[in-house]
Order: C-alpha cells, then sequence, then structure tokens
C-alpha cells in the first residue's frame, strides 16, 4: 500500500494537536494490518479521555489529507508510554533534571547501560548527574535514552 511521509502527516496533524492540548509526539504506520498509529503526549500524562479528543479531531482532517490514497487503513491514538526513547531534542528539554537511562550500541567505562540525573543535552552530548560524578554520552553512540522506571 502507498502511503505519505509520517513527517508529512505529522507536520499536517500538529496544529490540531496544540488544538486539543497534547502533543503529537510520534507517528507509526503498520504496513502489514494498514493502521496508522499516532502517539500524544501531554504534562501529566495521557488517558483515554484525550486519545478519544484527539482521535476525534484527527479523523476528518486525515480524511481530506488522504495518507493512503483511497485504501482503508485502521487510525489508532495511543500514549508513547513511560519508557518511549527520546527521540527530539524536546524529549531531552522536557525531561532535564529527572532520572533517565542510557543505553549504548558499544560500551563506554565499561558498559552499555547507564542511569542518572539527564543535566543537558549540548552539541550533540548527553549529559547525566550520577553518583560517581558526571558522565557524558555522543547521541549518535546511544542506542536509547528513555525515563528511568523505579519499581517500589
Amino acid at each position: 500500500m502507498k502511503v505519505k511521509p509520517v513527517a508529512e502527516i505529522m507536520e499536517f496533524l500538529q496544529p490540531i494537536a496544540a488544538r486539543v492540548g497534547v502533543e503529537l509526539v510520534d507517528a507509526a504506520w503498520d504496513q502489514r494490518t494498514a493502521t496508522l498509529t499516532l502517539y500524544i503526549d501531554r504534562p501529566g500524562g495521557i488517558d483515554l479521555v484525550a486519545c478519544e479528543a484527539f482521535h476525534r479531531a484527527v479523523d476528518g482532517p486525515l480524511d481530506d489529507l488522504d495518507p493512503t490514497y483511497g485504501a482503508p487503513y485502521t487510525l489508532n491514538c495511543s500514549s508513547p508510554g513511560l519508557d518511549r526513547p527520546f527521540k527530539r531534542e524536546a524529549d531531552f528539554l522536557r525531561h532535564i533534571g529527572e532520572k533517565v537511562e542510557v543505553h549504548l550500541y558499544a560500551p563506554i567505562g565499561g558498559s552499555k547501560y547507564h542511569e542518572g540525573v539527564l543535566t543537558a543535552l549540548t552539541d550533540g552530548v548527553v549529559k547525566l548527574a550520577t553518583p560517581a560524578g558526571e558522565a557524558a554520552f555522543p547521541l549518535e553512540k546511544c542506542a536509547k535514552v528513555c525515563l528511568c522506571i523505579e519499581v517500589s
């Protein structure tokens, strides 16, 4: 199935997300099931009411955009989840001062996994405050950076 690029769909839907009071943080096509999933977030998190409101707000405009060139598809709206990877600079900036996990492609300092408090993203370098001191990891060496979920 031929589909429009995710970037084009996200750009088209950003103003609608702002009107609904959410941030469109990601979108993904599942070609196997002809499903477009839109991931939304907002301070305090996402609930079913927010997902439904956003879904209703984008349903008609998406029909006008016609992202599948007339082919049927399923639209899902979802929270990105607590452990979603940071993809944009805004994701990092939003979580400054929070505990994060850094998963690396190859070990640095003897480990591929590090956690600490995110202090900055500067010039493509993720900076953490750890019990051992400050740690810095070039973004291109990071496989995934996400919030650290601690179970009590």
